[in-house]
Parts: C-alpha cells; structure tokens; sequence
C-alpha cells in the first residue's frame, strides 16, 4: 500500500480512525440466496504461501527488494506471468516510465466471457526499496494469482470477461493503475463492471476491512461483508483515503471494493477483543520495513483473505449484468473528472489538473472560485435517474479554503438539482467554515426518480479575497 500523508496526518491512521465497526452477524441488505449459490471454492493457502516463498527468493536473489526499476521487480513480473500463460490465461504486459525507471503492469484476461461485461481484481505486484514486499503486497498478489489458476483449473464456464491485474509502481503513488486506466479507451473503460482491489490481507496482527469509500461499488462491498458474516468473521468499514490502486477506477466511475488486513495502524483494545491479536500493536509493525519476509505472514488471514478473493471471482465471473445491474451503480459520467470537461458543462476552467489545489484522487478536479474578484462559475451534469430505482443518493468530496475573515458569508458554493424550471439547492457552503481537509457530502435525491435532472455547482465569489472550493469523486448512486 502506498505511503501518504494527509495534512501531517499519516493516512492510514485517519482511515482506520473513519473506519465504521460491522457487525459479524448482520448480513447486508443486497445479500441474496444467488450470491450464496455462487460462491466459490476453498482455495489452498498452501499454493498461496508457495507463491510468497517464490517472491521473498526473487527479492533475495535481487538486492533484497522487488521494488520499480530494479531486477527483482521485473523477474516477479516474469514469474507471474510465466504462471499465468501456463494456466491458458492470455497475458499483456505494459510498460511505462517512472522516476525509479522502467516499470510495468501485467495484465491477464480469461479468454472466455462476453467481452462486454468485464469484472477486474487486482493488487500491486512492487515492494519499497528496503524489503521484499511479503505482506505489502505480495499477499494480494499471491491471493489474486492463486483465484486466478484456480479458476483455469476448475472448467467454469463464465459468463463475463474475467481480468486480473499486477500494477507496477503503487510504491510510487498508485502510477501503474493510473497508466493503465488513463490510457484505457473510453469505450473499454466502459465494460468494466466493477474492480475488486487486493492490498495486504496476510498482516501479523491482522484486522478484517473492507472498502466503504466508492457509493457505485456498494454492490460488491456487501458482497465482501455478506462472505465474512456467512463465516462468522467480524469486520469493519474502511476508507482507505485513495491509498490503493482502486482509486484510479473509482476516478472514472467504475464501481470498485476491496479488502485490507492492516498497515501501521495500531490495533485497538476493541478490535482485539473480536479479532484477537494485540491491541496497542501495529497491524503490520514490519511495514515498508526490511523485516517484511515470509515471517510477517499471518496465515489464518492470508487463508481468509485468498478464499475470500476466490468467492468473488466465481461470482462476478457468473453474474449476470444484463438483467441484474450492479446495485449502487453510478449514474454520473467522469464523476472524477479524469477525462477532463468530458460531459460536463458550465463555466470554461474550473474542471482542472492545476496543482495549485490538490485533487483527492488522481489529478483532476472541479477548482471552483480562487479568483478573488467577482465571479460566478458553474460545473454540471444532466442525469436520468431511473424510475425503478428505489432509493438514489448524490455524493462528492469537498475541501475549501478561503482569504476572507469573519462570520459573514462572502464567497458560496451552492449544489443544486435542476429540474425542468424548478432549482432546488441541496446545500450552500461559504466562506464560513472552510476546510482544507476532504469530506464526503451526500444527499437523498429519490425524490428525482423518473426524471432527468441536471447536478450542478454554483460559485459565486465577491469582489475581493479569494475563496476556493474543490469538488472530487462525485457520484449518484442507485440502488
């Protein structure tokens, strides 16, 4: 998992102190007798610990690391997909450039399945520069290539086209998946049902997380929960802050999930008590550390963890997305404004890669205001929201800033629905409270079902003092 910080703040601490605790026994509503039926085998944690002892014998044949630009690197790549090509999976290796050199992303694709409905998973494949990357994440990409031979061994036939990912650089800032997403055609980006990302589920003191921090991927978050309720494994909510390689899907609107079993974060009295383990320790005390080895493997979650991967694989290959559509799907286009001004309209500017204001995930925004004088932009998008949907919720991220002082709301940013002649303002945000820290606004919008309506935000900023509101990873979500 990628180090980052937030503020001084090191992410994986805010994320876990976010994290909303599940309950073991409560199953999710969207849980259903078909999602039991489908799932998968009891993948052999053996075959995946043989995997980790063949990567640490890369890293120690390597300088002791497999990380982006070195050797150990490109051999594990060469291992994976010498494995990979062996079961009868077709498989792709993209290069790009980093500062550390050359990396590169491997990708393999079930050669069977409508090629119109495609479901990914996914985890990155490189370590830091000072360890062999055992845990972080050679245990997700272990788990993702075990599913994935599993699957060719076991004659299913499946109904959607079945793809894994190996990213490169994820060390770096999550570079592979964003190589690879950014220079996805938009038309193949658009056949890709949902992501399912895979980064560390092996960690020595481990807890059990699933991503809550995508609403077009509820669908398959309560599929990670209803797996673990089934088996009595308690479980928790996490945002992991867009530290990990799904944050380049979610960018574009793809719904995306996925499971974490702890970093740096220490483990709290609570948390031990249902998960067992130490409190007062870190998940992972040998993360991004030299000590991260095949000695930093617990082996009842890394056993979890690959079955886990397994009962997704088999159940995303068989779904049927034709008439059972992805609950929580989002109905906004480039909700992470990746491709630009792409079907959103308003004001020329505001939709941005400027560094001056950081984006939350990957390098675009919506930038509205900063211009200190008068001004008044907008960023909008018209969306048809289902009649049969029965509930349907607008959301986005939002960090401010501002020039002025005092309690007087000089500078706003309304969120409205525009419907036919009627605007409705859902919120209004000003000067007054700014926040230079990311938060999820969300908004009940059923109301709206049956209509096109059109979502937009609108800055007006007075003659003076600027006043900047930033808006990423927006989303309408239905379910």
């Amino acid at each position: 998992m990628a180090n980052s910080t937030l503020l001084g703040v090191p992410l994986a601490a805010l994320a876990l102190g976010l994290a909303v605790t599940g309950s073991a026994t409560a199953a999710p509503s969207t849980a259903t007798t078909a999602t039991a039926a489908a799932a998968g085998p009891d993948l052999s944690v053996t075959n995946t610990q043989a995997h980790l002892t063949q990567l640490q014998s890369i890293a120690n044949a390597n300088g002791g690391n497999r990380g982006t630009g070195r050797p150990g690197y490109a051999a594990s790549v060469s291992w994976v997909k010498g494995k990979l090509d062996a079961a009868g999976w077709t498989t792709t290796v993209q290069s790009f450039s980093t500062s550390s050199g050359t990396s590169s992303n491997l990708i393999a694709e079930w050669p069977a399945g409508d090629p119109n409905h495609v479901v990914m998973l996914g985890g990155h494949l490189d370590s830091v520069a000072n360890g062999a990357g055992i845990n972080d994440n050679g245990s997700g990409s272990a788990g993702v290539l075990e599913a994935a031979l599993a699957y060719a061994a076991s004659g299913q036939t499946a109904k959607n086209r079945v793809r894994v990912g190996f990213w490169g650089a994820e060390e770096l800032g999550l570079l592979g998946s964003k190589h690879y997403m950014s220079t996805l055609p938009t038309a193949e980006k658009d056949k890709i049902e949902a992501y399912l990302n895979v980064d560390m589920i092996g960690s020595p003191n481990p807890g059990y997380f699933v991503y809550n921090d995508n609403p077009a991927g509820n669908g398959a978050r309560d599929e990670l929960t209803s797996w673990y309720a089934s088996k009595g494994i308690p479980w928790e909510y996490i945002d992991v802050q867009g530290r990990s390689d799904h944050a380049a899907f979610r960018s574009y609107g793809i719904p995306t999930a996925g499971i974490f079993s702890g970093a740096e974060t220490l483990k709290t009295s609570s948390q031990a008590q249902k998960w067992g383990g130490t409190a007062g320790r870190a998940f992972d005390p040998c993360y991004h550390s030299s000590c991260d080895t095949t000695s930093n493997i617990n082996v009842t979650a890394l056993d979890r963890g690959v079955d886990v991967i397994g009962h997704m694989l088999w159940l995303y290959a068989a779904k049927d997305f034709g008439t059972t559509p992805q609950p929580g799907g989002n109905l906004l286009q480039n909700p992470g404004f990746e491709s630009g001004a792409t079907v959103w309209t308003g004001t020329s500017g505001p939709i941005t890669n400027n560094a001056g204001r950081p984006a939350r995930t990957g390098s675009w925004k919506a930038w509205l205001g900063g211009n200190g004088s008068t001004s008044t932009e907008t960023v909008q998008q018209s969306v048809a929201i289902p009649s049969t949907a029965t509930s349907a919720t607008l959301s986005f991220w939002l960090r401010s800033d501002t020039s002025e002082t005092g309690s007087t709301a000089y500078d706003t940013m309304r969120v409205q629905v525009v419907d036919g002649s009627t605007t409705s303002t859902l919120a209004t945000y000003s000067n007054v409270g700014t926040s230079t820290t990311w938060s999820q606004k969300s908004f009940n919008v059923t109301a709206y079902r049956g209509k096109t309506v059109t979502v937009r935000f609108l800055l007006s900023e007075d003659s003076s003092l600027q006043t900047s509101f930033v808006v990423d990873d927006t989303s309408l979500a239905t379910s």
